[in-house]
């Protein structure tokens, strides 16, 4: 065994965890550095006693991207590399997981954890409403879906849009069945997609738009996927329309039995908000908080 394979391998049969593993192995594996550079790395770090980062830095043959992305690797905090492009950019917290926005949507979970979640009391289920378009369900409720997921918490994306889906576009999922499809009985929980870059996400996308999603989503079907499905996640997720134009997210978030309501700035109606939280809490639905959202 040569310096580089004893550097950058363990001598025992088992399986590794990521964390568990050198930075250096993982840059190799991720394409982000070659064996040849890695062996200049490790050969500076012994000269002059520094980390393997730093010595590969000074090297300028790392940077602090290389870094935090083994990093992340190492303490199972799943992230993206800017060139993939197996999902939209949109989803910010998968890309760009130390940008202040995602920091923003982080002090949100840490919120909800404190605020809504209780497994043991079976608050598990989250429906992210809005009145209007254009305001940022999808965006929040997606990328909040991630940073669930990069806790380790098992989650479950369902996109309950059944008039305009976007979810399985931010995730770039082929066309198929989905949440239609399943209470219409014509599929199973096999349509869920499992996201492999992001460990703990899972999603269901809309499906087929059917000709009466309303009646669909109204149906006891609905209310019973959401109560098999929080048994098998930690946390599940719901996209809505607006709920201005049609009835289907107040039917959601009564079937989630809890909303996180979101504002878009200068764009918003007040009043509709207010009319729509009222109606939320005459149904008995637990209003967990609001999200003014800026961009």
């Amino acid at each position: 065994m040569n310096v580089i394979e004893s550097a950058f391998f363990k001598t025992d049969a088992a399986p590794e965890r990521q964390g568990d593993r050198l930075i250096g192995a993982i840059l190799v594996d991720a394409g982000r550095l070659t064996v040849g550079n890695a062996d200049r790395i490790l050969r500076a770090q012994k000269e002059h006693g520094t980390r393997f980062g730093d010595a590969g830095i000074n090297l300028g043959l790392l940077t602090e991207e290389d870094i935090r992305f083994a990093l992340a690797r190492q303490f199972d905090y799943p992230y993206l590399p800017s060139g993939d492009v197996s999902l939209s950019r949109e989803l910010i917290a998968a890309y760009s997981p130390f940008a202040p926005l995602v920091e923003q949507l982080r002090v949100l979970r840490s919120q909800l954890l404190l605020r809504w979640h209780d497994a043991e009391a079976g608050r598990k289920t989250l429906a992210v409403v809005s009145t209007g378009r254009r305001e940022g369900r999808s965006f929040v409720a997606a990328n909040l879906a991630i940073v669930f997921a990069q806790l380790g918490e098992r989650t479950l994306l369902i996109d309950a849009d059944l008039r305009s889906p976007r979810l399985h576009r931010l995730f770039k999922i082929e066309g198929g069945p989905g949440l239609s499809g399943l209470l219409a009985g014509r599929n199973n929980a096999e349509t869920i997609v499992r996201i492999p870059s992001l460990f703990e996400l899972s999603v269901l996308p809309a499906g087929t738009e059917p000709p009466n999603p309303q009646e669909l989503l109204g149906r006891s079907g609905f209310a019973q996927t959401l109560k098999t499905l929080s048994r098998e996640y930690d946390v599940v997720i719901l996209d809505t329309p607006p709920a201005s134009e049609y009835a289907d997210a107040h039917i959601v978030a009564v079937r989630a039995g809890a909303a996180l309501m979101l504002a878009r700035k200068n764009h918003s109606s007040l009043p509709e908000m207010t009319e729509f939280a009222r109606n939320l809490e005459l149904s008995g639905i637990a209003l967990v908080g609001s999200v003014l959202n800026e961009f």
